[in-house]
């Protein structure tokens, strides 16, 4: 299978926008508003022609008047809560008033969100673009868990692992905001970014072919030239993917992920040798996190290692294969990697990656 040619599950949809309103005024005047914010902006005179359109297209989010002829607001809420079209479609609901009855009702019918009309067009921006970041969150993590299972399915592993990881960057993660040398580069999102996407890192796992990847003793020089291979192998298709839709921060993210996981601190790692600070930071943040998972995990060449082993050779390749900081954050913050082994321990069943690469000299 040729990863590159995998069609990507995400939408190009979370910069367009349907317009809802009878009044002609008052239509204008929304759609030029979020058009002149970068949105893509459809429009419909009721809810019917609204609902057409939205079966027949893929758009996301859509700020409705509620009084309309035909099919009001409300009614337009009620279909699409009830089924009439599977995703999710974002509500924002214009009303004349801001009665609590009325919100209420809204609320029941399914509306999202609430403007008052006449709105202010920064405050309807404002609420679309609240809109755009749940689609945008939903997606990403739907987009995430398929392909982390493609993956998965190939390497027989169990969700355990990838939960672990994505576990273990998001206590690095947090730790690492507080320090004053990634002043920056760390915030709230990219935290949630780096738990999110790092089930990705071994995506191009999907590229190698089986006799390698299921191989139960050790790979030949040949053989392990060929599974390093699969840094790139996921590179190449997240960045095709990205390419598509350049607003996704989190598809670049995942790229640099897949890509650069496996190289080291002081440079002896692959696939292009980078070193220290040139390795992205999310990258750098995975290889401790991965590789912890593998020294705690049973692999077909050795026995599962307990937390204190996992430690003492973490600390070992600081400097090395890991950036001593990420490993400062990880010693402050090894009772929450306890806790997290604790609570989904890798169970008799279940096959960490074999494949996950010779991560830490054990």
């Amino acid at each position: 299978m040729n990863l590159q040619q995998m069609k990507s599950p995400l939408k190009a949809t979370a910069t367009d926008v349907l317009v809802v309103d009878d009044e002609l005024v008052s239509r204008h005047v929304a759609a030029t508003t979020l058009e002149s914010a970068g949105y893509n902006v459809q429009r419909a005179v009721n809810g019917r022609e609204a609902l057409d359109i939205l079966q027949k297209g893929s758009i996301e989010l859509v700020v409705c008047d509620w009084n309309m002829p035909e099919m009001d607001g409300l009614e337009l809420c009620h279909h699409l809560r009830s089924g009439a079209i599977e995703r999710y479609i974002y509500m924002i609901l214009l009303t004349g008033n801001g009665r609590p009855e009325d919100i209420l009702m809204g609320l029941q019918a399914g509306a999202d969100e609430f403007l008052v009309k006449p709105f202010n067009p920064v405050e309807l921006i404002l609420r679309v673009n609240i809109g755009r970041r749940i689609i945008e969150q939903e997606s990403r993590a739907i987009t995430v868990f398929a392909l982390a299972r493609l993956a998965e399915s190939r390497d027989f592993e169990t969700g355990g692992h990838l939960k672990r990881v994505s576990q273990y960057c998001r206590v690095l993660a947090e730790c690492l905001q507080y320090n004053n040398d990634f002043d920056g580069q760390i915030d709230s999102d990219f935290v949630r970014m780096v738990a999110e996407t790092s089930p990705l890192h071994d995506i191009g796992k999907v590229a190698i072919p089986d006799f390698i990847l299921r191989k139960p003793g050790p790979l030949t020089a040949d053989e392990f030239t060929i599974m390093k291979t699969h840094t790139v192998q996921g590179a190449a298709a997240l960045a095709e993917t990205a390419a598509e839709f350049p607003n996704a921060r989190f598809l670049q993210m995942a790229h640099d992920i897949a890509l650069y996981h496996h190289e080291k601190f002081d440079g002896s790692g692959y696939p292009n040798g980078l070193a220290g600070e040139e390795i992205p930071l999310a990258a750098r943040i995975v290889a401790l996190a991965d590789a912890y998972d593998a020294i705690t995990s049973k692999r077909s060449y050795k026995p599962a290692f307990d937390p204190d082993r996992a430690r003492s050779l973490i600390v070992a390749d600081s400097g090395t294969h890991f950036d001593p900081r990420v490993v400062a954050a990880f010693l402050s913050m090894e009772d929450e990697f306890r806790a997290i082994y604790r609570a989904l321990p890798p169970t008799a069943t279940e096959k960490a990656p074999a494949r996950s690469a010779e991560l830490v000299s054990i």
